[in-house]
């Protein structure tokens, strides 16, 4: 299974369709042209003709030289004066023709055959078998005709035919050339059609053998069958004993004699001339549907255009068999039967090794190829993927995929990549490849943004290498992973795997299991940044920032457990925490007679909660805090959900009351149009743009651009990051209205913020 997967992923997910198509037209080609599917086409033949059974014109009668006829007249052969009478009680029925298909071509009793001669010349209707066979003499072909006196006044008619494995007669001739003369066959004699010698045509089996009028040659000898019967008819008289021979397979009906393939001949023929189409249009029709099946990436297409082949096939010879248009179609039921038995295959194969949103091979693909083993692993991390997703229609999360995997394709078209879950990529190079340069010129690719469903996107990456080891694949992809991480941690493009840091990855694996634990014991807080409004020169609010003590490891990162806790869904708990005490902090603080407003962070995963308004309404009410002065951020591209539940419950909070805040504006989606779309009542602007303000100019100009965007817009603008009292002076003069940062404050516990705000309060009052 792993070396399937990897040999098919060398071209892709799906393998290029031509060759399967092309070694499946030339099998399908060598089996039409060698008949390989004779059996089953003759048994489908069979099983068709059972849906347009009908009976015959009547006009063939055949008269059988039967076990009755036998002991009413002795043993075979019979002197040939018989023969004669049997000729003039015919003639004297009023037959129309008379066809023997008994052999005459070698004398008897002479005056025996003088009788018979005299007979067939009084009658003047009668036709002798001749035939014409290949013979064991060095392959020359050996005629047989009857005696000339015979012959003289009577017509020839070829009984030769050929017979398959089952002693079962399909096809018939037309006629054949005897000595230089060209004689039909008796089939065509009795129905008087002509043809070419050497063509055939099929036989319609689909005739009820019973209903062809046959009679025992005694009951003609003895009176008992006459003109009633046989005027005006065509008859044909040869054996049916078993004592005698001649015996042939009747399809549908079993073992019968020569004398009745020749009357279903000249019955088929009544009804009309056979077209026989050959297996070629079969065989066309079912390569054109597997063309269409192999070219056509979406299943239900190849599933219809297969179907409907398959169905054409086996069902439409039917009706045209019923007007005497033939066809051979296993030729073109094995061409499907091939490619959908190798399609089903492979899926059965990529079972469970697939993506389904891309098609591209998964993480299960990846553990199980063996000959990564001696590669470097590679893994990309896209750290905003499942915040994208969420904000996206039901299809661009495809469309999304497309990009990223055209961009960390450039450069090697062919490298295959595996997709896991949550922004996941994964690749193998060979290990002495210079990762560094690669690797940053991928990071470069993914500053621009991509488009999905008419929306500019910004994505954050990261990527980690895992050079090689004796370790399982899924082992060093987990230290591929966990090297991406630290290296977007680090705010660095990619970093290799440390060994020392497999401890520090079974710590952040315990992490989360040991969060919601942690907030229970106390040991999450909240810290307070103040926030100052530039206008008035006095603290009106702050930020409530998570923060997590360690009993063991001291403080964690912020920005290690809350987005490994956004990661895996469990950001709810800790939001409502944090939540819960910033309202209790800004309502105590109100209480004092202080205009003070809290913000708190909003994870994009909260935006499909339903219950977190209600949570929300509950808070506000409990601690007697108005709506106004509790401040939501959401990242800018969580912001940006602008269809379905996202936008519905940015809605629904503001009719709260609560404030809308765009956390990190320019890193995201920078459009006038969501803009426009958000109710959002202030933007914060990233600090990565506020920071360089001061010294690189295109940073002070978009700033200055945004804080004019947002006015015009009656929004209020926030800038974070602000660690320096020049950067405060510049956004004073871009009329900025407030600034958050460590030139205004670090984050405080509540009892130093408390401080800070009475120490303001006094100097404002002197």
């Amino acid at each position: 299974m792993p070396r399937a997967v990897s040999k098919r992923s060398e071209k892709g997910l799906e393998k290029k369709p031509w060759k399967l198509l092309l070694w499946t037209a030339v099998a399908g080609l060598i089996f039409g042209l060698i008949g390989a599917g004779e059996y089953f086409e003759d048994m489908l033949r069979v099983a068709r003709n059972s849906f347009h059974e009908h009976d015959a014109s009547g006009q063939v009668v055949v008269i059988k030289v039967d076990d009755q006829s036998l002991r009413q007249y002795g043993n075979w052969p019979w002197p040939r004066r018989m023969q004669g009478q049997l000729v003039d009680r015919l003639t004297a029925a009023g037959t129309k023709q008379i066809v023997y298909d008994i052999n005459f071509s070698f004398p008897s009793n002479p005056a025996d055959d003088r009788v018979f001669a005299q007979a067939i010349e009084r009658s003047g209707r009668v036709t002798l078998l001749t035939r014409s066979r290949l013979g064991p003499n060095d392959g020359k072909r050996i005629d047989s005709l009857p005696l000339p006196m015979f012959a003289r006044h009577a017509q020839l008619g070829v009984s030769s035919v050929e017979y398959n494995w089952e002693n079962a007669v399909w096809r018939l001739p037309y006629a054949a050339t005897i000595h230089g003369q060209t004689v039909p066959s008796f089939a065509a004699a009795m129905a008087g059609a002509k043809g070419s010698p050497g063509s055939n045509f099929f036989l319609d089996y689909s005739l009820k053998l019973q209903s062809i009028p046959a009679y025992s040659a005694g009951d003609i000898l003895s009176g008992k069958v006459g003109a009633k019967e046989l005027a005006g008819k065509r008859v044909i008289i040869g054996v049916a004993s078993e004592l005698l021979g001649d015996g042939y397979f009747i399809p549908g009906y079993g073992r019968s004699y020569g004398v009745y393939v020749h009357a279903y001949g000249a019955e088929t023929l009544v009804e009309g001339r056979p077209v026989d189409l050959g297996w070629f249009p079969g065989f066309l029709l079912g390569l054109i549907a597997v063309a269409i099946a192999l070219l056509r990436r979406r299943s239900i297409e190849a599933l219809v255009a297969m179907s409907a082949a398959t169905a054409a096939l086996v069902v439409a010879p039917a009706f045209t068999e019923a007007h005497l248009i033939f066809a051979d179609v296993t030729p073109g039921l094995f061409v499907l039967l091939v490619v959908a038995s190798v399609l089903g295959w492979r899926k059965y194969r990529a079972r469970g090794w697939v993506n389904s949103i891309s098609n591209l091979p998964n993480l299960n693909a990846l553990r199980a190829h063996q000959e990564g083993r001696s590669q470097a692993l590679v893994a990309a991390r896209i750290l905003n993927y499942e915040e994208i997703v969420a904000t996206l229609p039901s299809d661009g999360e495809r469309q999304l995929v497309e990009q990223i995997v055209s961009r960390l394709k450039v450069g090697s078209p062919n490298r295959v990549l595996y997709q896991g879950d949550a922004g996941i990529f994964a690749w193998f190079e060979a290990p002495q490849q210079p990762f560094g340069n690669h690797l940053e010129a991928l990071h470069a690719l993914f500053r621009n943004p991509a488009r999905v469903a008419g929306l500019s996107i910004d994505l954050t990456i990261s990527f980690g290498v895992e050079v090689g080891s004796g370790r399982s694949i899924a082992n060093r992809l987990a230290s591929a992973l966990v090297a991406a991480d630290e290296a977007a941690h680090d705010g660095l493009k990619w970093k290799y795997h440390d060994p020392e840091t497999l401890e520090t990855a079974s710590w952040r694996l315990s992490m989360l299991s040991q969060l919601d634990e942690a907030i229970d014991r106390g040991e999450v807080w909240v810290a307070y940044q103040p926030k100052l409004e530039l206008g008035s020169k006095r603290i009106i609010g702050a930020e409530a920032l998570a923060r997590w003590t360690h009993p063991e490891k001291g403080p964690i990162a912020a920005s290690e457990f809350v987005a490994a806790a956004e990661q895996h869904n469990r950001i709810g708990k800790l939001t409502d925490f944090v939540l819960e005490q910033a309202v209790g902090a800004a309502a105590a603080i109100n209480k004092r007679g202080v205009e003070f407003e809290i913000a708190v962070n909003l994870s994009a995963r909260l935006l499909t909660d339903k219950g977190f308004t209600l949570r929300l309404a509950a808070m506000l009410a409990r601690h007697s805090l108005p709506a106004r002065h509790l401040t939501l951020e959401l990242t800018e591209t969580a912001a940006l959900t602008n269809s379905g539940e996202g936008l519905e419950m940015i809605a629904r909070i503001r009719d709260l009351g609560v404030n809308i805040a765009i956390d990190d504006y320019g890193t995201g989606l920078s459009t006038l149009d969501y803009l426009k779309k958000i109710p959002a009542n202030e933007i914060k602007i990233d600090q990565s743009f506020v920071k360089g303000i001061a010294d690189n100019r295109s940073d002070r100009l978009m700033v200055q651009s945004t804080i004019g965007l947002a006015h015009s817009l009656g929004r209020k603008v926030v800038a974070e990051g602000v660690e320096h009292r020049d950067i405060l002076e510049l956004l004073i003069e871009m009329e900025c209205d407030i600034a958050q940062g460590f030139a205004i404050g670090r984050p405080m516990s509540l009892d130093s913020l408390t401080k800070r705000l009475a120490s303001d309060r006094k100097r404002s009052a002197a």
